[in-house]
């Protein structure tokens, strides 16, 4: 079966539509995610008309962050008016049980600069457990879903992790801390580490889609320190349903709560676990 939807840019586009319906949260998800993809879009090529604030050192807000985080927030008040809500610009949001976890520009300093490297990532999760997640890159039209127990999609195309059973000749994504460089030591011997035997290190910018790219198969692994929980929520469970791997920076189930984090297919990201470990900064170490 075959739809036509309008795309982030305002392009008529064909979509198969799978035959498996999808989760009506992830649908609200991938609803709200295009709806602040249209509006990352417009703005972004007059960056220069826009009103830029720095909220910490290297750390960047526009209004189109704030309008798109509106969009996504107003999509799923819709439809579940009692839903709690962590979003980056405008904070926590009370309710039940149930809670979104939204970045509405992932990669902002990437967009700033006209780099077309950045996501909008929106998660749901229920008490502790990450049911829906949808990460949208709005240049290349690619929404990246999942659903707790149902598999990882990329538009219409089932997500699996690479095959790729060690780190030799593995291609590795990671963030460079760029706020708090409290961790900068630890994290450089880190990078030595991990250079001496994979293919390569990647840093595109944007977190979730970094996530997306590791169920895709497009890199073997990622790690990063001091992320947030919008950063990867979304993220986590798209590689988690993709046959992947997620831990803490231990390879424990603390990512979400500490923000250090290692993500791969299983082999991959459990080397990465012991390749890492001897480096962590003691206050990572308990």
């Amino acid at each position: 079966m075959i739809r036509i939807a309008t795309d982030a840019a305002g392009r008529d586009r064909c979509f198969a539509v799978s035959s498996r319906a999808m989760n009506p949260t992830t649908n609200i998800a991938v609803r709200a995610a295009r709806k602040a993809g249209g509006i990352v879009m417009r703005y972004f090529n007059r960056i220069d008309t826009l009103t830029i604030a720095e909220k910490q050192r290297n750390d960047y807000v526009s209004e189109v962050d704030r309008a798109a985080e509106a969009a996504i927030i107003e999509t799923i008040r819709r439809a579940y008016p009692n839903h709690a809500i962590l979003a980056e610009e405008s904070g926590a949001h009370a309710g039940n049980s149930y809670q979104w976890i939204i970045d509405p520009l992932d990669g902002t300093t990437n967009y700033l600069h006209g780099l077309p490297q950045f996501s909008i990532s929106i998660a749901l999760q229920h008490k502790d457990e990450l049911i829906s997640a949808a990460v949208y890159d709005p240049v290349r039209d690619e929404m990246f879903t999942a659903s707790r127990g149902q598999g990882a999609l990329l538009n219409d195309r089932r997500l699996r992790v690479s095959e790729q059973k060690s780190l030799k000749g593995a291609l590795i994504g990671t963030g460079i801390p760029f706020r708090d460089q409290r961790h900068l030591d630890a994290y450089l011997a880190m990078l030595k580490a991990m250079i001496e035997d994979t293919a390569g290190i990647r840093r595109p910018g944007s977190a979730a889609l970094d996530f997306a790219w590791v169920a895709a198969g497009r890199m073997d692994g990622f790690w990063e320190l001091g992320l947030s929980a919008w950063d990867f929520a979304a993220g986590a469970l798209i590689v988690t349903e993709a046959g992947g791997a997620v831990s803490d920076i231990r390879g424990g189930g603390r990512h979400l709560e500490s923000g250090n984090v290692i993500a791969g297919g299983i082999r991959v990201q459990q080397e990465m676990v012991r390749r890492l470990a001897p480096h962590l900064p003691e206050a990572m170490r308990y």
